[in-house]
């Protein structure tokens, strides 16, 4: 039995003999959400299999609230269904985050999984353990980009007991992927090896209401060891105006046994100083003036020459076209996670813009929209060559019904073109995703 597991077990023993008292109950919330996709994803590339497949996605969660003491405790539930409706022979490339492969390489028709966590309320600080964890933090993002989200089993601790201060700790074992029932252990891209410890800490300190600074550590033992700074500063100019900037900073270094066989890293398919090893600094910056309804967003990001950027992946997945995720998908902090590309090779300098616009001021709250382009440069292949370049433009219109039966149905409709000059696949991909939450309590 895993460790999360007999601590479950134990947990729920305990607050067998508590869940009547007020507050786990009382403050229980419970919702079903379905998510319907279609995703098409037209590789230009001769010899490159296309992918336009349909699937519909079930969730259902349950946060109870906590018991009554010096120390609450409380329960957190999640099951998820996967139905495939609609991808024809040849529509379904194998390996691919979307929908599971069957043996012989076809989409299977179904999909689920069930997790939970106990957690713990002491004060301020809370504690989770279990396998539905969903960290959002700068040297972890849990993706949500498909049709099911990918959670992590482990355990993590969260306290405010500091005025204006949040605090982040864990340890994670292991990761579902979005086209997975299975876990498995973590990695990064092109490694063939898993670690099961991958422990991190850190803080969100507010100064002002208007500045956050941040600073984590993490470690993924035997392939990574991360420093990340942030700092995120809002300049209110006027009623509906302002001006936000936001820096991050990220120091990549080798650990334990990376390089070795079976744990190297791929450095996204790109140049590295020292083959197999992680070794870099990558650094960006985003500048965005709101006025009214509208955004201009503007910013840079420069990744380091020795070698590529590095993030959590998950264990025994395979690298994608473009060398940046295998079945079970991955999300990482950077302003260039894009619908398609990354843009996280070595020396590759990046500059990219949005603009946004939401037309609750003409009258038709809900309705959203934004186009955004990136332009890569300086990209260094492994021979070490430096002169090529690439670029992703991605529109997106998003509507979510604000009354009636259907108050809260949402539907978003998103394009990417992406092109190089010979560092990844062109590409052109649309997606049209309908979501829907009811609330039970």
């Amino acid at each position: 039995m895993k460790k999360s597991t007999l601590a479950m077990a134990v947990a729920l023993g305990v607050m067998a003999q508590q869940a009547g008292a007020a507050g786990f109950i009382e403050d229980s919330k419970a919702s079903v959400s379905s998510r319907t996709l279609y995703f098409d994803n037209d590789n230009r590339e001769t010899g490159k299999t296309d992918q336009r497949e349909t699937a519909t996605g079930l969730k259902f969660d349950y946060k109870s609230g906590f018991t009554q003491g010096v120390v609450g405790f409380g329960i957190d539930a999640q099951a998820l269904v996967g139905i495939h409706l609609d991808g024809g022979k040849g529509h379904h490339p194998d390996n691919n985050s979307f929908v599971p492969s069957d043996s012989d390489g076809s989409a299977v028709h179904n999909w689920s999984r069930l997790s939970g966590n106990v957690k713990a309320l002491f004060s301020k600080t809370e504690a989770h353990l279990g396998g539905a964890l969903a960290p959002n933090l700068p040297i972890l993002v849990a993706s949500d980009g498909r049709l099911l989200p990918q959670t992590f089993e482990g355990g993590t601790i969260t306290s405010k007991d500091l005025d204006n201060v949040t605090f982040n700790a864990g340890q994670l074992e292991h990761a579902t992927g979005r086209a997975s029932s299975n876990s498995t252990g973590l990695s990064v891209n092109g490694a063939t090896e898993e670690s099961n410890q991958f422990r991190y800490a850190g803080a969100d300190w507010k100064v002002t209401k208007d500045l956050t600074l941040q600073y984590y550590y993490a470690n993924l033992q035997d392939f990574y060891k991360q420093h990340f700074l942030g700092a995120v500063h809002v300049f209110p100019i006027s009623e509906g105006q302002s001006f936000k900037t936001d820096l991050r900073y990220f120091d990549s270094s080798s650990d334990g046994r990376n390089g070795e066989a079976g744990y190297t890293f791929n450095n996204n398919q790109g140049y590295a100083k020292n083959a197999g090893e992680v070794d870099n600094k990558t650094w960006s910056a985003m500048f965005t003036y709101t006025l009214g309804g509208s955004a201009f967003l503007l910013g840079h990001q420069q990744v380091g020459d020795d070698g590529g950027f590095v993030y959590l992946n998950q264990g025994s997945l395979r690298s994608d076209s473009n060398g940046f995720e295998g079945a079970g998908g991955s999300s990482f902090y950077l302003f260039t996670d894009s619908m398609i590309n990354a843009f996280v090779r070595a020396g590759e300098n990046t500059t990219f813009g949005q603009y946004s616009y939401d037309f609750t001021g003409l009258g038709v709250p809900g309705l959203k929209a934004a186009v955004a382009y990136l332009r890569g440069d300086d990209v260094k292949t492994a021979d070490g060559a430096s002169d090529y370049s690439e670029w992703e433009r991605d529109m997106r219109v998003d509507y979510v019904i604000q009354q009636g039966a259907l108050k809260g149905f949402g539907t978003t409709l998103r394009h990417g073109t992406y092109r190089s000059s010979g560092v990844g696949d062109s590409q052109d991909q649309t997606r049209l995703i309908f979501n829907y939450t009811y609330n039970f309590m």
